[in-house]
């Protein structure tokens, strides 16, 4: 078992106050010593190292009763900038947030098939990157990062993307091909975990203790969250829900295998579902799975029987693929998560909560919400952006806080 040191213990310390000061400002000592579960003399050392690195901010007193007023910090949202990086299978969105996890500017890239060889994906990313710091009119130096989420299994010590079976990649440095291009420290992960934390911070899963978050795109997977926190299992490949069999030798998949749970509910497999259904159908776009969505969507709104019925199939295995979650983890929410849920909305959530109910024991299902999830940006590259404040914290934490500490991680080279 690996053992944190001192330094990570410190660096997770101070990402958790910092993440709680974002989510509540403004707050009091003793309100993030309790929060927290550290001590007060541990928060305000760490409140201190915050306010010196320039991300906090005092704002004033608040009565206690019978006491002292207690003195309020919260987010200095101009302290530096964050950058988010969602890199799908068909587009790259790029998002550029403040400290306080406000999106001041965004950029999309468009993935065309046969467009998705490491060179191409990092070269767009690079592009859509300089675009935000441009519209954002942000100064180069206030970028304390970048997170990027990509698709697949991911070491996220190495920056190597270890495996995206939807494109065939194995063992890809994006990590060095990115930094080459991007003037600005780079951390990896995948959108699982993105999703996962965007819920943690601000979505459904805040205040839960444990959590599951759907991610439905062209690939599906399932984000873990157990005791409040992100659980990435041994090798950082928890939750790969959607390369999990649901039809024993049914469609086949890009992993290599037959009848994963991602062929009958990702973009691709509903659109298969609707082929099956009506082969001839205009909703169908052959080559254009977020306009064949949007159809979706759109037909259901209209009340279309092929639309509908479509919805109702793709909620049927969705749903006993949930139940399955449901009965092993016991979560206190499901949370329906990504571009495919959040098109298809409130008929496929009443379709997936029906099935569920069909499939789950009693028991644990009384204990589980299904809800969409309620964050209004892009789920992934807000959780990738907080991967760049990790990552931010984690450098500045190697050497005495202060601000020119903070300046110098802003600009130093990858290592």
């Amino acid at each position: 078992m690996k053992r944190g040191t001192s330094r990570d213990i410190r660096t997770a310390n101070r990402y958790e106050v910092l993440r709680q000061i974002i989510a509540a400002s403004p707050t009091s000592r003793q309100e993030l010593a309790a929060a927290t579960g550290l001590s007060l003399a541990t928060v305000a050392t760490l409140v201190g190292e915050l306010l010196g690195l320039g991300m906090l901010t005092e704002v004033g007193f608040e009565d206690s009763a019978g006491g002292r007023p207690r003195g309020l910090v919260a987010v200095d949202a101009a302290g530096g900038a964050l950058i988010g990086v969602d890199i799908a299978e068909t587009y790259v969105r790029v998002e550029l947030f403040d400290l306080a996890l406000d999106v001041l500017a965004r950029a999309d890239e468009e993935m065309r098939p046969g467009e998705s060889r490491p060179e191409q994906v990092a070269a767009r990313v690079a592009a859509a990157v300089d675009t935000v710091i441009e519209r954002a009119g942000v100064e180069s130096g206030r970028v304390l990062g970048v997170g990027v989420s990509v698709p697949g299994q991911v070491d996220r010590d190495t920056g190597t993307a270890e495996y995206a079976p939807n494109w065939d990649w194995h063992d890809v440095p994006l990590g060095d091909l990115l930094a080459r291009r991007i003037a600005h420290p780079v951390h990896l992960d995948n959108p699982l975990r993105a999703c996962t934390v965007a819920e943690l911070w601000f979505g459904a899963a805040r205040g839960r203790g444990d959590a599951v978050v759907v991610n439905l795109g062209t690939g599906v997977g399932a984000g873990l969250a157990f005791g409040g926190g992100l659980h990435r299992g041994v090798s950082n490949s928890a939750g790969e829900w959607g390369h999990t069999t649901l039809v024993l030798d049914g469609r086949p998949c890009h992993c290599g295998h037959h009848g994963c749970v991602e062929t009958y509910v990702g973009a691709p497999g509903i659109m298969q579902n609707l082929r099956e259904l009506s082969p001839g159908s205009a909703l169908l776009h052959p080559e254009d799975q977020t306009a064949t969505i949007d159809a979706l969507a759109s037909g259901v709104a209209a009340g279309d029987p092929v639309a509908v019925e479509t919805v109702r199939d793709t909620a049927r295995y969705l749903g006993a693929a949930v139940a399955d979650l449901v009965n092993l983890l016991n979560p206190e929410v499901v949370v329906l998560s990504s571009w495919v849920a959040a098109t298809l909305g409130e008929p496929l959530l009443r379709e997936v909560r029906a099935a569920v109910a069909r499939h789950a024991l009693r028991r644990p299902l009384a204990a589980t919400e299904i809800v969409l999830s309620p964050v209004p940006t892009d789920p992934v590259c807000l959780g990738a952006a907080t991967f760049a404040l990790e990552g931010a914290l984690r450098s500045v934490g190697r050497r005495p806080a202060g601000r020119t500490d903070l300046a110098r991680s802003r600009t130093a080279p990858r290592t």
